[in-house]
């Protein structure tokens, strides 16, 4: 590009970077010409911005549905223990898929084909990396289940029985309880969670498309770390209708709901990162799975003479959110050395030789 100046033309070119100007001579003006090689123009990039209104219409949304469809149980005075909960519990689990299919497929008037995708149902390749995080998911959820335990011991939270498993015992029947050794008993309840977990995920898999298929992506700009915990945070204010009739803590009230949050926020917290780091939903629906078939550890090491306070030793309580404190210091410090690395630092992330 040309460009007429006071004293003359200069010639304007793009100049990579590191070389110098070049001189070049006009033959009838007798004047050297400066060869400007500037580097090519970029644009800069445009940081993704949160889309709030599918967000706000898919929490209504999924309150809304959940509240709903848990009316049964405050209309009859049994509450949980009505026969009613049989189908509201699981019917209430899909809620949040409702939702999500409402907000991508009307709102967002996403095709079906694109919508799956967009909420981490397909594609389910790579096999291999799915497959690896798949079974991540079903071992880290009941581990972290079993650590929460472990440090509510160490705290003198909950006391266990691990030689008689008596609040194990005091739960089976009689006939039970003389078919085999209760430490076997114990055993195939243990060996059984792998097992049950993909069953508990056909459960899992209404919860999880809302959370960590729509909720979770549509956070993301805000930062991985608080979008995880976001999604924590509205998955816990969802259970609301049922905490407040007492279930998981026997707490039917606000202090119920509050430690619901903390706990599902924690929880959350490793299916969040199942998912970054799958790109899929698949192993937060195994994990979800795998946590709820873990849920009644607690119930099978405690001690029949002084039963747990689920609050404290639960697969929801005080253990569980120090063992996710763990958890998120690891994953943060491993980030941090991973970028020192990118950067250039010599230092090497986790789990590298």
């Amino acid at each position: 590009m040309l460009q007429p100046g006071a004293e003359g033309a200069r010639l304007l070119c793009c100049r990579p970077v590191g070389c110098a100007a070049s001189p070049l001579r006009n033959e009838q003006s007798g004047r050297h010409l400066m060869l400007r090689v500037d580097g090519p123009v970029v644009p800069e990039p445009v940081a993704a911005e949160v889309r709030w209104k599918p967000i706000l219409i898919f929490t209504v949304l999924a309150w809304g549905f959940g509240w709903l469809v848990s009316l049964p149980l405050w209309i009859d005075p049994m509450g949980l223990a009505s026969v009613h909960a049989l189908w509201v519990l699981p019917a209430m689990m899909f809620t949040p898929c409702a939702a999500a299919a409402i907000v991508v497929l009307l709102q967002q008037r996403v095709p079906v084909r694109q919508a799956v995708r967009q909420l981490g149902i397909v594609p389910l390749r790579p096999v291999g990396k799915l497959l690896r995080f798949s079974l991540g998911g079903i071992v880290l959820l009941p581990l972290v289940v079993i650590a929460g335990i472990a440090v509510a011991a160490l705290l003198h939270l909950v006391r266990l029985d691990l030689e008689t498993f008596s609040g194990f015992a005091a739960m089976l029947p009689e006939e039970a309880r003389d078919l085999l050794p209760i430490g076997v008993l114990v055993l195939v309840q243990v060996i059984s969670i792998p097992i049950a977990a993909p069953l508990n995920g056909v459960l899992a898999f209404g919860e999880e498309v809302g959370w960590r298929g729509l909720l979770l992506p549509a956070l993301r700009p805000l930062g991985d770390w608080p979008a995880v915990l976001i999604t924590g945070v509205v998955w816990g204010v969802w259970h609301a209708p049922i905490v407040l009739l007492g279930y998981n803590f026997d707490r039917p009230d606000l202090w119920g709901v509050f430690l619901m949050i903390v706990g599902a926020t924690a929880v959350g917290t490793f299916l969040g990162w199942l998912r970054i780091w799958s790109g899929s939903v698949w192993p937060a629906v195994l994990g979800h799975g795998a946590f709820n078939a873990a849920g009644g550890l607690v119930l099978l090491f405690s001690s029949a003479k002084y039963p747990p306070d689920l609050a404290l030793a639960g697969p929801l309580g005080v253990g569980t959110w120090i063992a996710a404190a763990v958890f998120a210091t690891i994953v943060i410090v491993c980030s941090r050395r991973s970028t020192r690395r990118s950067d250039g630092d010599p230092v090497r992330g986790c789990g590298e030789g």
